[in-house]
């Protein structure tokens, strides 16, 4: 039988285990959303994964809305993820770039002359965002023109071909969590009427459309996508969300990408409103290929979803922000460290890079 600690084809690569490292948003990048050599320190503590799977990185200075997130539209932010990547290998380890763009979650303040967010349509989420100032109220965005559109994906484009000159092994493209193409995909947030909007076939076209020009740079078998089917995060809803994610996973699966990372809905999305019932046990037949998932899992949970057959790699987030060696952990039932959420979104080695090794 398959558990987590049986090696798994992914594409163009053979990983040693399937405990994967999930994305995780840490605001470490400094001056230009750069990465430094304090994140490449991290990022090799952590290469036991089966996959690192590196924390959302914006494609474009638009797709800001948190503080000190890292970039990956520049020379300089290229040089500082070479850091990361050469660490990384250097321990032995795998390392795919999330590409991320907040869409209208963010603020003025971030954006390039203080313009207004973009988005599918001009919803303002509800709630505050910390500017890097003040605490602020998000503010309504701005429709993205159907003129704009090409130059979204080509901002996609740069940030996969900057990736590859960064040294990643490949590349996932966050199509969750309610940041741009999320804000596309689902009718909670797209009310346009243009070829955008509408119809599944219609909301889901800028996430094939990027897709498909991404794997133009990488080829299919190292591009993944993440999927958050249930997720409420960022004020999201779907009226249909079993239809929309069906068909868009069906249309994903004809591109033969290395996988698909598609999150269960757990009991904190519950507690904000999401309804327990479509994740990837309901999506997995839509899906012909490896098939991730990530959301609060221990090893007996992980073990089962695998033999189950309904996911064959499982992605860890908390744990494995607090235990740099986790697969280990896991593997000999070790104890693991308690996270210090006080220093999650901080800056420094504190809560980063310091957390210890298993004796």
């Amino acid at each position: 039988m398959s558990s987590l600690f049986s090696p798994l084809k992914v594409g163009a690569l053979t990983l040693p285990n399937r405990v994967l490292m999930a994305p995780l948003t840490r605001c470490r990048a400094e001056g230009a959303n750069v990465p430094t050599a304090l994140m490449a320190e991290y990022y090799a503590q952590r290469a036991s994964a089966g996959l690192i799977i590196a924390e959302a990185t914006t494609v474009s200075p638009r797709g800001h809305g948190y503080p000190n997130t890292p970039g990956i539209y520049s020379d300089e932010q290229v040089a500082g993820w070479k850091l990361v990547t050469d660490a990384v290998h250097a321990k032995g380890g795998r390392i795919f770039l999330q590409l991320w763009h907040v869409g209208r979650i963010s603020h003025p303040d971030y954006q390039p002359n203080g313009e207004l967010p973009v988005a599918p349509s001009a919803i303002a989420p509800k709630g505050q965002l910390w500017t890097g100032k003040a605490m602020a109220d998000y503010v309504a965005p701005r429709a993205l023109r159907i003129e704009e559109m090409p130059g979204i994906v080509a901002e996609y484009v740069r940030g996969a071909r900057l990736a590859k000159q960064a040294g990643f092994d490949g590349v996932e493209i966050h199509n969750a969590n309610g940041y741009l193409l999320d804000q596309f995909l689902r009718d909670g947030t797209n009310k346009r009427e243009d070829g955008y909007g509408g119809s599944v076939e219609n909301r889901a076209r800028l996430t094939l459309e990027v897709t498909a020009a991404v794997v133009s740079i990488w080829g299919s078998d190292r591009v993944g996508i993440r999927l958050s089917p249930g997720g409420v995060f960022n004020e999201m809803h779907d009226s249909d969300p079993q239809r929309t994610f069906s068909y868009v996973l069906g249309e994903l699966s004809k591109l033969e990408l290395a996988y698909a990372h598609v999150t269960r809905v757990t009991a904190q999305d519950i507690a904000h409103g999401a309804k327990d019932g479509v994740g990837p046990q309901q999506l997995r037949h839509c899906f012909k290929g490896v098939l991730i998932t990530a959301g609060g899992f221990d090893r007996p949970q992980g073990d089962a979803a695998i033999q189950a057959g309904w996911a064959d790699a499982i992605a860890f987030g908390v744990p494995f922000l607090s235990n740099p060696d986790l697969p280990r952990r896991l593997e000999q039932g070790l104890a693991l460290n308690t996270p210090d959420e006080s220093t999650f979104y901080a800056s420094g080695a504190k809560g980063y890079s310091d957390y210890p090794f298993a004796q």
